[in-house]
Formats: C-alpha cells, structure tokens, sequence
C-alpha cells in the first residue's frame, strides 16, 4: 500500500509507476481510489461538523431548559434529532466506503526504485555480476535426481503414495547434507550478527494480506481448512508478522533475524511442479534473513543482504551470479528485487536459489509497523533474502561437487555438520 497522500496529490504519477510495471489494465484502480477516498473523506469531514454542532446544540438544551426557554430547548432536541439521522446515514457510509478503499489501494503497486531496469518480464532482467568461474567439466553430470538415486538418498515414488506429485523422499547421506547445508547457513547469518528465529509455520489472513499481494497468496499460500490460518510459503511471512500493529523504538533499529522454516507452495502458474526431480516442489526448508530499519538506511540493507548470499555459495564451491530484476517482474509490493542465480555444469547455464528484496515500507503501512524516534513517528522498511533455500541449494552444490566417479566432494566448511565427511559416494 502506497501513502495515500501522493495518490491525492500526484494521481498520474502513481499511474506512471504502473506504466514502467507494464500495469496498464490496471490504471483505473487509481481514479476509483481517488473518487473512494474524497467520497470518503467528504463523509469523514460532514460528520465531524454535524457531530460538533450536534454537541454545541445539546449544551445549549440544558442552558435553555434552567433559564426557562421551553421552546428554544424543544428546538434544539428537534435539530438535535435529525442530526442523529443525518450522521446515521454518514456512518453508515464511511463504513462501507472505508473497506472499499483499503481494497483497491491494497491493489495499486509499490513505486518501484529509479535504478530499477524497465521491462516487460523475467526475461528482460539484466545480469549484475558474476562470482566465480562457471566450470563444465569434461565429463557427463546426470540430472540431479539421477545422481541422489544412485546414491540411495532420494525416493519420489514412496513420496508419491503418501502425497502425490511435487512431495520427495531425501534419505542417508543426502539428507544429512541438505541439513548440513542448513546448519551451515544458519551459522553464517549468525556469525553476521543475526538473530537466529524458529517462528510459527501457520499465520492468520490479516498477516498474509500484509505481507504480500492477493495474486501471490491465491498462487501460492495452502489454505487450513476451517481455520483463519496459512501455511507460510515463507519465513518472511510470519518474521515480518511478528512486529504487526507495533511501534519499535528507533534505538533498536535495525532490526537483524534470520529465521529456519519448513516452506510450503501451491506453485499454481506456468512452470507446473517438476515430477521427477526436486527443483519445484510443495515443499521444501530455508534459511532467511529479514531487516527492519529506517527508510533510508534500506538501500544500504539490500546490497549488504544479497551480498551474504553470494559469499555464503562461493564458500561452498558454487558459482553465482546476480540478477537485476526489471520492473515487469516485481512483484506488488517490492520496490527493488535481485536474484542470485547457481551455476548448473549440467545445463550450462545458472538457475535461481536466491531472491533478495526491498519493500520499503509497504509492508510496514499494511501490517502497521512504526517506529518512534526525535522525527516522530513513521514507518519503517523491510527487507527479506533467502540465505538457502534446500533443495534449489542441493541441486547446485551436488551438480558443482560432482566428481567423475559419482562421488560428491564435500567442501572444508560442511565437514563438521557432516561428522568429518569429505566425501558422499
């Protein structure tokens, strides 16, 4: 949700960020918001007055009534009793017109950051840099699936028994890595001065619809039947939920978790969940990272955030690079957004395990997060990056540790979460 403020000053602006978000079916939510909130504000304004007058009149009945003035009192209930009607009908208005604005201002996007490059799709985003030497070896690496097969450490068709398509099996080895990878993880965010978190894994709607658009719920979040409650597709979700309707002392700015969850996600859209392999799945674990800090210190955050991500896969041994997200691929609420993509040896080409994000404070204005400091109060800015993702992470660091006689080196800084270990095979 964008401040209101620029909407009723500056309308074509907002209708301009929709333009370079390529939202043009979409630019009539602005004059509806427009025409909602002055009704609104309108209803707002008569009622106040009326409520005012309504006051000045009662005072006067009382007055009226000990000086003797029968029929100046009898006035007063009569123009008393018909304000009660008016501001009736006035309340009745701001209730209906409220919700209704809330609604279509949730619709209209973030602005989106002048670096931000313009187009249409994830196919016009622009490689930032890469890290590390993208090797293809002189040798065949089978797909992935494949490769954990073989070495006992995956079964889908158990999983597709229990749970049908888009579920796995990770046994042995392979699972002690994926947990291994995990740990790691979570020790290197520490190790960068964050909170280590462990939150709830279901959140209500108020939560869901704060932090992410409506399109994003309905492709991703897992309804629990019977109960105002989610399944989070993200630890973003319910950290940043942690701090609704707060006001943090600016003195605790920023704020520095990095948060383990089980992840679960429709996946509804285009890609369809992989059957054989373990890079879409409906399940899966992460380690994230989330900040909370003034408004101008975001920018600074976001470079620092996905910078970790990069410097955590070359300690594995993966190569990365980063991806600027253009303008069409933003989702709502995002103002800025990279991905950091592994090198696959078996493709030859990279592949997403990373998503970095500024959102400024559309989540805060939804969820009511402010801080309170010498400038008053206002709101503060969030941020979320995936430190490790599990499975997209496996498949990287299988695919790049990979040696020709199926074996899998494991490097120097996972072989005490995978008790001395150097290699699985």
């Amino acid at each position: 949700m964008i401040d209101i403020a620029i909407l009723r000053e500056n309308p074509e602006a907002v209708k301009e960020n929709m333009r370079k978000k390529f939202q043009h079916d979409r630019l009539h939510l602005v004059d509806e918001a427009y025409a909602l909130d002055k009704e609104y504000r309108e209803a707002l304004t008569k009622a106040s007055e009326l409520r005012a007058m309504r006051n000045s009149l009662s005072k006067e009945i009382g007055q009226f009534m000990r000086e003797g003035k029968k029929d100046l009192a009898e006035e007063n209930k009569r123009k008393v009793s018909e304000m009660a009607d008016t501001l009736k009908e006035l309340e009745a208005k701001e209730i209906e017109l409220g919700p209704k604005l809330k609604e279509v201002m949730m619709k209209i996007p973030n602005f989106i950051d002048d670096s931000v490059p313009i187009g249409k799709d994830d196919s016009e985003n622009v490689e930032i840099q890469k890290y590390g030497d993208p090797v293809v070896p002189d040798y065949e690496i089978p797909y992935h699936a494949d490769i954990i097969t073989k070495l006992k450490g995956l079964d889908k068709e158990a999983s597709g028994r229990t749970s049908g398509n888009g579920f796995y099996y990770l046994m042995g080895d392979i699972a002690r890595l994926s947990s291994a990878m995990l740990s790691y993880a979570r020790d290197f965010m520490i190790d960068k001065g964050f909170t280590y978190c462990i939150p709830p894994f279901m959140i209500r709607s108020d939560v869901v619809t704060g932090v992410m658009s409506f399109e994003e719920m309905d492709a991703m979040m897992y309804k629990i039947e019977g109960e105002d409650l989610y399944l989070i597709g993200t630890s973003e979700h319910s950290m940043i939920g942690k701090f609704k309707d707060q006001i943090v002392k600016e003195e605790e700015l920023p704020i520095t978790l990095t948060s383990y969850s089980p992840c679960f996600r429709k996946e509804v859209g285009a890609h369809g969940i992989e059957e054989r392999g373990i890079y879409r799945v409906h399940q899966f674990e992460k380690q994230e990272m989330v900040v909370l800090c003034k408004p101008e210190e975001a920018m600074e955050w976001y470079d620092k955030m996905w910078s970790y991500t990069v410097e955590l896969f070359r300690s594995l041994d993966i190569p990365v690079r980063t991806l600027e997200c253009c303008s069409g691929d933003l989702a709502d609420l995002k103002v800025k957004s990279c991905d950091v993509e592994a090198w696959s040896p078996r493709q030859k080409k990279y592949f997403e395990v990373g998503s970095c994000s500024t959102l400024g404070d559309a989540q805060a204005r939804r969820l009511g997060i402010r801080t309170k400091g010498e400038r008053g109060t206002y709101y503060v800015a969030t941020l979320n990056n995936t430190v490790l993702a599990s499975t997209r992470a496996l498949i990287a660091f299988i695919e790049n540790n990979y040696n020709e006689d199926g074996s899998i080196s494991i490097p120097e800084v996972l072989r005490p979460y995978m008790g001395g270990k150097e290699k699985i095979g």
